[in-house]
């Protein structure tokens, strides 16, 4: 049989000059329905757009984790929240819009996976670890399936240096911070401590990279430990022998590097913990109750023993003590302990306590009465421990 010819198709086809031609040639031996872009059904082929393959090319580069998520967290919120910080801190690279184009969590796990329009923004995200959101700090991290090497093709693999991440309250350079062999943990701190406060005793040794106090979740209260890293590496020693086992308050202090566990120092390390003897010495008074900032303010060298004992004279005290304290903020109580009958020690006789309701308060009337004069002696005024106050205990 010979080769049948069949009617010309419809078939667009291409010439050599990649120009479409004016007539479409008969092509012998060929169906019409071979060839599907003739009769528009070129969406059934399985091809994928450059786009999209691009997409999933890039995708590894362009997710973000994000761990120790909020039990409330949902994919908007979190959408809206990182495409928020990322336009706030100038880390929109791809154009108007939001940076994030897709986001699933694991509810039971608490992390999710946060994917960017680009790589530049995944990498600009980077520097937002430790960021609070709904309450708590969170990690960011890259995922497991992150491959550096290919990603080093695709675009920056670091933050950019310019973003401004005091804008979401971060200090630049901080990514990361409380990760590696030199993170500090902080235990055994008084409840009532601020995150103020302990950053005030810790940054005795130097500026601090990273820092967070660990809070409740439902109460925001802290849970009494924290943790750090110190910029100058080299304290970190030095901070842990001499803040370990300092008394506060109540408490005792628990300070050690957190992978190390209740471990003994290397024996290399003895020259720094010798200059870390050396160092407690002169931070010492940091560590004296007072030093810190609390709600209560003790007063001394302004009674003495002899005019407590009048009962209208101790009333008299008792009053302009608390017009006098009234005038740096919300005064909520004054106790001044009072000689007993028998003839017993009187804990904390001799001094007056002045209660405010906040801390801005005590802080103050300690600035405002400490130096002062009274009937010829300079007043010395400190903060108290509040645990200590509410008990009933002058004797600190």
């Amino acid at each position: 049989m010979g080769l049948v010819r069949l009617q010309p198709a419809s078939i667009a086809c291409f010439d050599f000059t990649g120009q479409i031609p004016g007539t479409t040639p008969t092509i012998p031996g060929m169906f019409p329905n071979m060839f599907p872009l003739a009769s528009g059904q070129f969406g059934a082929l399985p091809v994928m757009p450059v786009q999209a393959m691009t997409q999933q090319a890039t995708r590894h580069a362009r997710r973000v984790y994000v761990g120790g998520l909020s039990p409330t967290a949902n994919e908007q919120s979190v959408a809206t929240f990182f495409s928020q910080v990322m336009s706030a801190i100038g880390g929109n690279t791809a154009g108007p819009g939001d940076a994030v184009v897709n986001v699933y969590i694991n509810h039971e796990k608490k992390f999710a996976f946060v994917e960017m329009r680009s790589v530049e923004e995944a990498s600009n995200a980077m520097a937002l670890d430790g960021i609070i959101f709904e309450g708590a700090p969170v990690k960011v991290r890259r995922p497991s399936d992150y491959n550096p090497s290919l990603a080093a093709t695709l675009g920056p693999s670091q933050p950019n240096p310019n973003l401004n991440l005091a804008a979401v309250g971060l200090t630049p350079g901080s990514a990361g911070g409380l990760e590696g062999p030199d993170r500090i943990f902080v235990g055994g701190l008084p409840y009532y401590f601020t995150e103020a406060q302990i950053r005030e005793l810790l940054e005795s040794f130097g500026p601090l990279r990273g820092f967070d106090l660990v809070k409740d979740r439902e109460t925001g209260n802290s849970k009494g430990y924290a943790f750090c890293v110190y910029q100058d590496l080299s304290v970190t020693d030095i901070a842990c022998a001499a803040l370990n086992g300092i008394k506060m308050g109540d408490k005792t202090l628990t300070v050690r590097r957190a992978n190390q566990g209740a471990s003994q120092p290397k024996p290399e390390q003895e020259n720094v913990l010798l200059h870390a003897q050396q160092q407690i010495a002169l931070q010492r008074l940091m560590f004296q109750p007072g030093a810190l900032a609390t709600k209560v303010v003790c007063l001394t060298q302004v009674v003495n023993a002899d005019e407590l004992q009048d009962d209208e004279a101790y009333e008299d005290i008792v009053e302009d003590m608390r017009i006098e304290g009234g005038k740096f903020g919300n005064l909520v109580n004054v106790a001044i302990p009072r000689p007993k009958p028998n003839g017993e020690p009187t804990p904390g006789l001799g001094k007056v306590f002045l209660e405010y309701a906040d801390v801005d308060g005590a802080t103050k009337a300690r600035t405002g009465l400490n130096g002062r004069k009274f009937d010829g002696n300079q007043v010395v005024a400190v903060f108290y421990p509040e645990n200590k106050f509410s008990q009933g205990e002058y004797d600190g």
